[in-house]
């Protein structure tokens, strides 16, 4: 997974916690998986857009 192994997924996730700290992980997480659903919407609107003449 982008050549990251275990140790350094931790050492991430620690500093993404000591950044944002743990109550606003949740807010995050969910938006981060909104903004990742809107930009698939946005792709496949795209490629229909391109298929009709």
């Amino acid at each position: 997974m982008l050549g990251l192994g275990m140790g350094e997924l931790v050492i991430v996730l620690l500093i993404v916690v000591l950044m944002f700290g743990g109550k606003k992980l949740p807010q995050l997480g969910s938006s981060l998986g909104e903004s990742i659903k809107n930009f698939k919407k946005g792709m496949k609107g795209d490629d229909d857009q391109n298929k009709k003449p």
